[in-house]
């Protein structure tokens, strides 16, 4: 006797509302309110026309090759100094995250050297850094190597030697600048001053808001995000923040996707105030990018003019006749904490499940070659060569499309990451990814409930299962099973989509 298509449909509905409902029940919140206007942010004066004044190169650009000691390796640079006697300000690059090629600051480095200022940039290190494991306190090590180096060149002057820092660079500096009284000022570019955690969980929401993603999306990757154990991902910047004594110069794009630009700004001040240090000065500046640039191009309008004043001015600048001026920021969400996933939906647990999946999955065509080989003796052998072939053929597509899920999720993960910076036209995209990880992931569970419908019926039917079929059943069944409840969590059986 068969199971009817309108059972199965019944069957296979509950299992969706039950596999729904998990979607919403188990998995911790995460819905970042609207960011309440702040009346500092809604008039923010013009920049003073003194900060924006033409910076003429005064000198040619000489180029030197530098390698410094370091913890565990050697760092490798470029410095670059303007060839006119005397001694200059100096200033040490420091880049954001990913592998931190020296060559990045290779425009502002040479505009900044030909205007007067002595700069070196670096390789960031490869011992000790890596996409897991982040020690801001070494970085900043390695960036107080550069500035003890610079000390000792003839064409710097000691006393306005200072530290530039990008996006995470951001959390580096100022950790060298509350261990050395070496470093005499700061640079600050789009520096976020919250969690690491936070400023990720912020851009995420931003880019998929611009991607038109479904809310779905969002709830699979923060979920993810929420399970992952690196420490450094929960980063407090204010102690060292706080201990910044030393002139600061921010910079903050207004377009800028990837940092929650106005709470960075009041972190900032936040910590000047703890600080006692009245000299710092935040500019807002029209069009620019987490880079500075416009759309990836050239330079937003008077960064560089504004950076080279205010290098080259010091002591004089270090105290601003205004301090927030610029363009005005309009940031809609709030940086909200992503919620650490419980025990059973933390890394360990799903990568458990993927490879208990991957083994029953492995066990299955194991078992079925054998049950092939060796057949099934005695007065069932018919009834089992009749009923197991389409059981296995069942349980082979059960596999296929399960393997499919996970490529398809990784894929569609990696879409995302590509789309993060440059997202026009990307959203069409991202809604066709979205579409076919919720459609294989819908046809497995369609897939798992007929397949169990059909072993039922094959039991009915006088199919007794061998040991070795009893293993490949249980493996595909039972690993769809696990990847089913993991896909839940994660919301892809969720409504609305």
């Amino acid at each position: 006797m068969r199971t009817g298509r309108g059972t199965l449909s019944v069957a296979a509905g509950l299992v969706l509302v039950a596999l729904a409902t998990v979607g919403y029940v188990l998995p911790p919140a995460f819905d970042p309110p609207p960011l309440k206007a702040d009346p500092a942010f809604q008039s923010i004066p013009e920049q003073p026309a003194a900060e924006l004044k033409p910076v003429a190169a005064i000198a040619s650009v000489r180029r030197e090759q530098v390698s410094v000691a370091g913890e565990g390796q050697r760092l490798e640079g470029t410095l670059r100094a303007p060839a006119t006697p005397g001694r200059h300000p100096a200033m040490v690059f420091v880049s954001g995250s990913g592998n931190g090629s020296r060559t990045e600051f290779a425009p502002q480095a040479e505009f900044l050297a030909a205007a007067g200022v002595v700069t070196i940039a670096f390789d960031k290190r490869t011992i000790g850094y890596n996409f897991r494991d982040r020690d801001f306190g070494l970085l900043a090590d390695d960036v107080l190597r550069m500035v003890e180096y610079l000390r000792d060149r003839p064409e710097v002057d000691p006393a306005r030697i200072g530290v530039w820092g990008v996006s995470e660079g951001g959390w580096v500096v100022p950790i060298a600048a509350a261990k050395s009284s070496a470093v005499k000022f700061l640079v600050m570019v789009s520096s976020p001053n919250v969690s690491p955690l936070r400023q990720v969980a912020w851009a995420l929401n931003e880019q998929l808001l611009r991607l038109h993603a479904p809310i779905g999306v969002r709830d699979l990757l923060t979920r993810a995000m929420g399970g992952v154990g690196f420490d450094f991902l929960r980063y407090d910047a204010m102690p060292a923040l706080s201990q910044v004594e030393q002139p600061v110069l921010a910079f903050y794009g207004t377009t800028d996707p990837s940092i929650p630009f106005v709470e960075s700004t009041q972190a900032l001040i936040t910590a000047m105030k703890k600080a006692g240090n009245d000299d710092y000065t935040i500019r807002f500046m029209a069009e620019g990018d987490h880079a500075m640039r416009v759309n990836g191009g050239d330079f937003t309008q008077g960064y560089l003019e504004t950076m080279a004043n205010w290098i080259l001015g010091l002591p004089d600048t270090a105290e601003p006749s205004v301090h927030l001026a610029g363009a005005t920021p309009v940031q809609r969400f709030e940086a909200s904490d992503v919620p650490a996933a419980p025990w059973y939906a933390g890394g360990t647990m799903l990568g458990l499940t993927i490879c208990l999946a991957a083994v029953g999955y492995v066990a299955g065509p194991v078992a079925a070659m054998v049950v092939r080989l060796r057949g099934r003796a005695g007065v069932t052998a018919e009834a089992n060569a009749r009923l197991w072939p389409p059981l296995r053929r069942r349980l082979s597509r059960i596999a296929w499309t399960s393997l499919g899920l996970l490529v398809s999720v990784v894929a569609f993960i990696m879409l995302l990451v590509l789309f993060s910076v440059n997202q026009a036209g990307a959203w069409p995209a991202v809604l066709a990814g979205w579409l076919v990880v919720r459609v294989l992931a819908v046809w497995m569970l369609i897939q798992e409930v007929t397949a169990v419908a059909a072993l039922v019926s094959a039991l009915r039917e006088g199919m007794r299962p061998s040991r070795w079929q009893h293993v490949a059943i249980a493996g595909v069944l039972g690993g769809t099973g696990l990847l089913m409840v993991a896909a839940a969590y994660y919301g892809l059986f969720s409504f609305p989509w």
